[in-house]
C-alpha cells in the first residue's frame, strides 16, 4: 500500500503531498496553494539513444478544463493543443531545472504537470515550478536541487510575496524568482518602470522568501526521497580527445574565432572539425571514434576560447571591450501602407517590427482556468524564420521559444502604453526578425517601441533592451573566482558564457526582465553589477533610437482607422444595441463606421472608421437614436423634421417607399421624392430591404405620418461635399 508523504510551507500556505498516486513515475507530488493543485511527475528514459549529443529535457505544463468545473470548447469537447499561457508556464519551469543536471547527462527527462483544481483566487505557474523541483528532488534522478520560486508584487510601496491574482491588479511590479539557498536561478517579468535599486531590493525580498518552500521540499526529500540513481555520462574518449587537441590547439581555436564576423568564424571551425576528422580516421581508423567526440571536444576548445581573453584582457571575439555596443542604427516608417514600422538592427541582429491599429473589438479574448485579465488589447507577436541565421529549417506556426521571445517583449512596453480611456485602440505589433546574432527579443523591443512611435501610439516614454552575458572561471571547490559581465552578447557569448540576463526599461526605471543561466546560480554582486551596466547601455540605445524620431508622431497613419467618443445616457446603451444587437448592426451595415461601447457602463461610444462621411453618419444616427451626446432629450427616438438618416427599405407601394430611419420608426417617401428625376416605378430606384439616404421634410402634426425624401438628402450631402472641397485649409496651430 502505498504512504502518503505531506508537509507544509505554512509562511506561503504551501502543501506538498507524495506517495498517494503515479507511484510509477520517478518523482510524483502535488502541490496545493488555497485550492489550486498542480500535480507534477518526473520521469527519466532508462536508455540513452545512440549517438546523442544533447540533453532532452521535456516539460509540459497543462491545463484541464474540468480543474475550474467547465467544458471545452469546441465541438470535440477535449483539450487541444497547449494555450500560450501553458507553453509560458512550461518554459517557466524548463529554464532554471535545465542547468541543474549532471553535465553529460543526456538520458531523456520528462517533467508533465498538471493543473487539477483551479480556486480562481491563486495562480497555478508558481505552484507549477515548486511542484517540478519537489518532483525532481524526490526522484532518483540525478539533479543538483532543491530550488524553489516566488512571485513578488509591489502594491502600496511594499513587496508581497505570492500574491493572490487579485491583487496583482493593483501592482506595479510582477516580478518571478527562482533560486536556491545561496544564489538566484532564474528571473523574468514585468514592472512600471522600476528603479534599478528597487528592484534589487524586490530581488533580496524574493530570495528570503522562497528558503521556507526550499526547507519544505528537503523536509519532504527526508520522508520520501529516493537515493540518486547512476547514469553512464556521454563525453568524448580520451584517445579522440587527445588527437583532436594536438591537431587543433587553443591557439588555433583562437585565431579562428577572433577578429572575425559570425559567417566567417563559423566557416574556420568548420574547416578545423574537418581537419580533425581526418586526423581521426588516419589514426585512429574507421568506425573506432563518432561525431560525439567530435562535438564534445569542440564545444570545449571554443568554449575555454570565447573565455580566455575576456577573463584575462576584457577583449571579446568582435574586437569589443566588455561594456560596448554593437554598431547601431534606428529606421522609421519605412513600409507605406502599414500604420507603423521600424528597422531596428544591432550588429547583426535585425528585426522589422509593424504595427497595427484596430478598434476596441479586436482585443485578444483569453480563457485562462484561474482567473486575471480576460482580454487583452496589446499583443505584440515575433516570428523568427530560418533564414534568419542562414539555414534551412522548419517554416510555419511559432514554437514555444517564438512565444516566449515575444511575450518578454510585450510585457516590456506595455507599462508605457497609454490608458484605453486616453488612446481606445488594439493594438498589434509583429516583431519580424529579418537576421539574428544575439538577443532579437531586445532588438523586438527597441523596434516594436519605434514603431509604436511611427504609428502615432503616445507612449508614456521610449523603451529599449539589452542583454548582459556572464563569463567565469571557477575554483577547485566550484565557487566562482573569476568573472567579467559583458554587454550586448552575441549567439556565442549565449552559447558558451553562463548567463543572458535580459534587461528592458525607459531612462526612469525597468520594464521587463528574463534571466537565464548555464551555472548552478548567480551570486547578488554578479547580478547587480549587470542591472547597473546594463542600464548605461539601455540609455546610450535610446538617444539612438530617439535620433530617428524623437517622439511619437502626432497625427496617425491615413490608413489607420479614425475614432470619435460619444457620450450617450447608459440607460440608452440597450436601445443602441437593440434586440440581439440588430439596431448597432444596422448602422455598422448602412454607415460603414466600426463601434464599439464601452464595458464599464459609463455610456461612453467609440466610432471608428478611415471615411470622414461614414464617421458623421454614424455620429448623426446614434444621436438621432439616443439623443445626442450626454444622453439628454426624452424625445431622442423619435424622427425629427430637418434631419437626415439612413434606413432600410421596409415596404415598397407603387406612390413611393417606406423607410425605417430609427427602429420602429418610419416614414414615406414618396415617388416623387426619390430622385432628381421624373421615376416611372418604385422598384427602378430602391429595393426591398436596401439601405438610402433620406431626410425628413415633414411631420404631420395630427396623425404623426412622417414625410421623407432622399432627392432632398442627396443634394444636400452634394453642397456639403462641394463646400468642403472648396473652403480653404485652416491655418496651422502652435
Amino acid at each position: 500500500m502505498n504512504q502518503k508523504y505531506t508537509v507544509t510551507v505554512p509562511e506561503l500556505g504551501i502543501t506538498f503531498s507524495t506517495g498517494s498516486i503515479a507511484a510509477l513515475a520517478n518523482g510524483a507530488v502535488n502541490v496545493a496553494v488555497g485550492e489550486t493543485n498542480v500535480f507534477v511527475a518526473a520521469t527519466v528514459a532508462q536508455n540513452m539513444k545512440p549517438g546523442q549529443d544533447f540533453f532532452p529535457l521535456t516539460v509540459d505544463y497543462r491545463e484541464k478544463y474540468a480543474a475550474a468545473g467547465r467544458f471545452p470548447g469546441g465541438y470535440f469537447k477535449r483539450e487541444g493543443r497547449p494555450s500560450e499561457k501553458e507553453i509560458l508556464t512550461s518554459r517557466l519551469c524548463d529554464r532554471p531545472c535545465r542547468p541543474l543536471f549532471p553535465e553529460g547527462f543526456l538520458n531523456e527527462v520528462q517533467i508533465v504537470g498538471q493543473l487539477l483544481s483551479a480556486d480562481q483566487i491563486n495562480e497555478a505557474d508558481i505552484p507549477m515550478v515548486n511542484g517540478a523541483s519537489a518532483a525532481l528532488a524526490i526522484s532518483d534522478i540525478p539533479w543538483n536541487g532543491p530550488i524553489a520560486a516566488v512571485r513578488v508584487a509591489q502594491i502600496d510601496g511594499q513587496f508581497v510575496a505570492n500574491p493572490t491574482i487579485e491583487q496583482m491588479f493593483q501592482s506595479s511590479l510582477d516580478l518571478i524568482y527562482v533560486g536556491n539557498e545561496k544564489d538566484m536561478l532564474m528571473i523574468e517579468g514585468s514592472a512600471d518602470q522600476i528603479p534599478e535599486d528597487r528592484f534589487i531590493e524586490a530581488l533580496a525580498f524574493a530570495h528570503n522568501a522562497i528558503q521556507p518552500i526550499i526547507r519544505g521540499i528537503r523536509e519532504l526529500v527526508a520522508l520520501a526521497g529516493k537515493p540518486k540513481a547512476t547514469f553512464a555520462l556521454v563525453g568524448a574518449t580520451p584517445e579522440a580527445r587527445a588527437i583532436i587537441e594536438r591537431v587543433v590547439p587553443a591557439d588555433r581555436i583562437s585565431t579562428a574565432i577572433f577578429g572575425h564576423e559570425k559567417a566567417v568564424r563559423s566557416a574556420n571551425v568548420k574547416a578545423l572539425k574537418e581537419e580533425a576528422k581526418k586526423a581521426l580516421l588516419a589514426e585512429l581508423g574507421d568506425g573506432k571514434f563518432t561525431d560525439v567526440d567530435l562535438n564534445v571536444v569542440f564545444e570545449d576548445l571554443q568554449y575555454k576560447a570565447y573565455r580566455q581573453t575576456v577573463l584575462a584582457r576584457g577583449v571579446r571575439a568582435d574586437g569589443r571591450d566588455a561594456k560596448s555596443l554593437r554598431k547601431i542604427t534606428s529606421e522609421v516608417g519605412l513600409l507605406p501602407r502599414v500604420h507603423g514600422s521600424a528597422l531596428f538592427q544591432r550588429g547583426d541582429t535585425q528585426g522589422l517590427v509593424i504595427t497595427t491599429l484596430g478598434p476596441t473589438k479586436d482585443a485578444q479574448d483569453l480563457d485562462a482556468l484561474t482567473g486575471g485579465v480576460k482580454s487583452k488589447s496589446f499583443i505584440l507577436h515575433y516570428n523568427f524564420p530560418p533564414f534568419s541565421v542562414g539555414e534551412t529549417g522548419r517554416f510555419g506556426s511559432p514554437g514555444r521559444r517564438e512565444i516566449g521571445h515575444g511575450a518578454l517583449a510585450e510585457r516590456s512596453l506595455v507599462p508605457v502604453l497609454p490608458p484605453e480611456d486616453v488612446f481606445p485602440y488594439s493594438i498589434r505589433v509583429v516583431s519580424e526578425i529579418m537576421a539574428s546574432n544575439g538577443s532579437t527579443s531586445m532588438a523586438s523591443i527597441c523596434g516594436g517601441c519605434l514603431s509604436l512611435m511611427d504609428a502615432g501610439v503616445p507612449i508614456i516614454a521610449p523603451v529599449a533592451g539589452i542583454s548582459c552575458g556572464l563569463m567565469t572561471e571557477t575554483a577547485a571547490d566550484g565557487s566562482i573566482a573569476k568573472w567579467t559581465t559583458i554587454t550586448d552578447i552575441i549567439g556565442e557569448e549565449d552559447h558558451f558564457g553562463d548567463m543572458d540576463f535580459k534587461l528592458a526599461g525607459t531612462t526612469k526605471g525597468i520594464t521587463g526582465f528574463q534571466l537565464d543561466l548555464k551555472i548552478n546560480g548567480l551570486p547578488f554582486e554578479i547580478a547587480k553589477t549587470a542591472i547597473h551596466q546594463a542600464r548605461e547601455a539601455r540609455v546610450e540605445i535610446l538617444k539612438n533610437m530617439l535620433g530617428a524620431l524623437p517622439a511619437p508622431r502626432k497625427d496617425l497613419s491615413q490608413y489607420a482607422p479614425r475614432i470619435q467618443t460619444i457620450q450617450i445616457d447608459p440607460e440608452k446603451i440597450g436601445l443602441l444595441i437593440g434586440p440581439g444587437g440588430k439596431t448597432i448592426r444596422r448602422i455598422v451595415e448602412t454607415t460603414g463606421a466600426q463601434i464599439d461601447i464601452s464595458d464599464d457602463d459609463s455610456g461612453k461610444v467609440f466610432i471608428y472608421s478611415n471615411n470622414g462621411e461614414a464617421m458623421n453618419r454614424a455620429i448623426q444616427e446614434i444621436d438621432s437614436l439616443c439623443g445626442g451626446a450626454g444622453g439628454g432629450g426624452g424625445g431622442g427616438a423619435q424622427i425629427e423634421n430637418g434631419k437626415i438618416y439612413t434606413g432600410r427599405v421596409t415596404g415598397i407601394k407603387e406612390f413611393g417607399a417606406f423607410v425605417e430611419c430609427l427602429p420602429g420608426k418610419e416614414g414615406l417617401v414618396h415617388i416623387s421624392e426619390l430622385a432628381d428625376f421624373r421615376v416611372r416605378r418604385t422598384e427602378d430606384v430602391v429595393k426591398m430591404g436596401e439601405s438610402i439616404t433620406v431626410k425628413c421634410i415633414g411631420i404631420d402634426e395630427k396623425s404623426g405620418k412622417v414625410r421623407l425624401s432622399r432627392k432632398a438628402a442627396l443634394k444636400e450631402l452634394e453642397a456639403q461635399k462641394q463646400q468642403a472641397e472648396t473652403a480653404p485649409a485652416e491655418a496651422p496651430t502652435a
